[in-house]
């Protein structure tokens, strides 16, 4: 049974400044609960996945079964109806607020934080089972009982037209769709799994294109997966990275998110980094696309975005650019002399990263950019062991 753990360590891998006040982490015990208490999580699962479709969010139901346990609710006052302005007086106010202040009471962590799930976009879990398993550990950080929820959850955040959105109540996207995909897929499930939704999943992406219409983000992410070749990408050259601050296009002058998300992006592209072409890789490179893979423009895959993801389109001066840098600058770069200057710029960037990574204690600034960061780190360390 899954249990919320609230202001607790228990790794050596996590620091605090604050003795852990304010985290949160779910734990699976097993021995945890009663009978009684697997009967209510399994009926709140069965109730949430009737109703997923009309009811996005679960309202955090199972920790508040657990709090329900923890801090069991005083008797309340009667609720106060009001019909008219005259029916509000200070023993009706009193009582009101005396009813939201002990019900807040029982799902309050006894740190004194109020936890809550940090639910909605589709887009952060696919980036950390990707990197997860490009990097061998998939198996060492997600135990068998954290990848059956992780499908769980993806399974009742499927949309009703089979694919995924960019968050719980989105349309479906192929961005959403084929990183979700994707993530069942490296967690073990069947292209005929899940009783017919990962058909549809599929289905949907070839219905609408294929994945050569993921955006910009997705096509970084399986690039570095190895179902996505990385000339398929609009160039995001490190070298940016190297103008004078004076410059209007400094990254130093995007917003926080923005600059700290194509950082390690930059890195990435830089070094064209691609996992190990397992098995899953080469049959996902099969079931993703609408022609075969070795057969892909992957010049046009460049600027295809699918209309259910394209929020405004490119306009012309746009298109030149990301053409010359691609058709003109990267070349150059990928050769001496050129190469020099992109080792420099990858180092520079490298150093930005170790930055962010010691100045916020390897949190960093939010969960996109984490995750890329560990796939940076990881990708530099073996670009030192095996150049």
């Amino acid at each position: 049974m899954w249990k919320l753990k609230n202001a607790e360590g228990g790794s050596p891998w996590l620091q605090t400044l604050n003795n852990h006040v304010g985290r949160q982490v779910w734990e699976f015990d097993l021995k945890a609960g009663t009978s009684e208490d697997h009967l209510a999580v399994e009926k709140a699962r069965a109730d949430f996945n009737n109703k997923r479709f009309i009811q996005h969010h679960s309202a955090d139901f199972i920790m508040r079964l657990q709090f329900a346990r923890e801090n069991p609710l005083s008797p309340l006052p009667p609720q106060v109806k009001i019909e008219s302005a005259n029916d509000i007086t200070e023993e009706a106010i009193q009582t009101t607020l005396m009813r939201a202040v002990r019900f807040y009471a029982t799902i309050q962590a006894h740190d004194g934080h109020w936890p809550g799930d940090y639910g909605g976009p589709m887009f952060l879990m696919p980036g950390l089972v990707i990197v997860l398993y490009v990097t061998g550990a998939l198996n060492a950080v997600l135990s068998e009982m954290h990848k059956k929820e992780i499908c769980r959850y993806l399974y009742n955040h499927q949309n009703e037209d089979g694919g995924w959105g960019l968050h719980i109540e989105g349309h479906s996207t192929m961005f959403g769709t084929v990183l979700n995909y994707v993530t069942l897929r490296l967690l073990g499930q069947a292209p005929d799994g899940g009783q017919g939704t990962m058909e549809k999943g599929r289905a949907w992406i070839l219905d609408h294109g294929g994945a050569t219409a993921i955006p910009s983000w997705g096509k970084m992410w399986l690039s570095v997966l190895g179902v996505f070749d990385w000339i398929g990408n609009n160039p995001l050259p490190p070298e940016i990275w190297l103008l004078p601050y004076f410059f209007p296009i400094h990254p130093g002058r995007m917003w926080c998110h923005c600059r700290m998300v194509y950082l390690p992006m930059s890195y990435l592209y830089g070094r064209r980094f691609v996992g190990p072409l397992t098995r899953i890789i080469m049959s996902l490179r099969e079931e993703l696309y609408t022609v075969p893979y070795e057969k892909i423009d992957w010049n046009q895959a460049r600027n295809m975005c699918a209309k259910e993801d394209l929020y405004y389109p490119h306009p012309l001066i746009q298109d030149i650019l990301w053409g010359t840098l691609h058709k003109v600058v990267e070349p150059a770069l990928m050769h001496w002399p050129g190469s020099m200057l992109r080792e420099r710029a990858l180092q520079s960037v490298m150093k930005h990263v170790h930055y962010e990574d010691e100045n916020t204690h390897y949190i960093c600034i939010g969960p996109v950019n984490k995750v890329i960061k560990i796939h940076t780190n990881f990708t530099f360390s073996f670009s030192l062991k095996y150049g």
